[in-house]
């Protein structure tokens, strides 16, 4: 089963082509540029020299948040577009937990995090397992830092991971002390490869993608939203 996976949904833009569980080639790039240009070429440029037609894929995973407000849509629009056009399955996976399968050996305890800013975070909490994957200990949820950080006083030594981690990593240590591990750099950053493993475990568990109705899963509305909701009372 050949699997293409596409995560945009922060700095962080990765393209992997998988056969089953086998890496078959995987791009990964953190840096400020603007998915929606780079994002379909960086595609094709990948397939090409894979020499794996698009007629080839199988499947299709995309990290679907919770991210970037504009990348989340980019990646989940851009996959939903390849799958429907093609008549090929589509999974989505949540952004988070493609980055705890960094942690998947860590003994413990694993605390993927996005800043969602006005001192809030985009966490939740997960495990490794034998079988390759990493299971929901704590579900997802946007919650202040101080907040998340006294739920965890409890969950013993906890391995933080994501590139935003750096701006709380003294409150996260005052806090948890030498229950608070943290990742090394390239631990930081999620792979698409992760997004297509776990992604063919759901698709093997399951049998079937996503339908008609899938959409992101932002945990929160965009800040223009709320306001607009808000000057309506609503």
């Amino acid at each position: 089963m050949n699997i293409l996976a596409i995560d945009t949904s922060t700095l962080v833009m990765g393209v992997a082509v998988l056969d089953n569980e086998r890496v078959l080639g995987e791009v990964t790039t953190n840096m400020r540029k603007d998915h929606s240009v780079r994002l379909m070429p960086t595609v094709a440029r990948l397939l090409e020299e894979l020499r794996i037609p698009v007629s080839d894929l199988d499947l299709i995973a995309v990290a679907s948040g919770p991210g970037s407000y504009t990348g989340v849509r980019i990646g989940v629009t851009t996959a939903k577009t390849m799958a429907w056009s093609r008549n090929l399955p589509l999974i989505g996976i949540s952004s988070l937990a493609v980055l705890a399968m960094n942690g998947m050996r860590f003994n413990g305890k694993i605390a993927p995090l996005f800043d969602a800013r006005r001192d809030r975070v985009y966490t939740g909490l997960f495990q490794g397992t034998e079988s390759g994957e990493v299971r929901t200990v704590r579900n997802e949820r946007v919650i202040p830092l101080d907040e998340w950080l006294e739920v965890l006083k409890e969950e013993g030594p906890v391995l933080f991971l994501g590139d935003d981690v750096h701006t709380f990593r003294q409150r996260i240590g005052e806090a948890l002390g030498k229950n608070a591990f943290f990742g090394f750099a390239p631990e930081n950053v999620p792979r698409a490869s992760c997004l297509g493993r776990l992604a063919l475990a759901r698709w093997k568990r399951e049998g079937k993608g996503e339908g008609p109705a899938f959409t992101p899963s932002y945990l929160q509305l965009a800040e223009a939203e709320a306001k607009w909701l808000s000057r309506r009372g609503n």
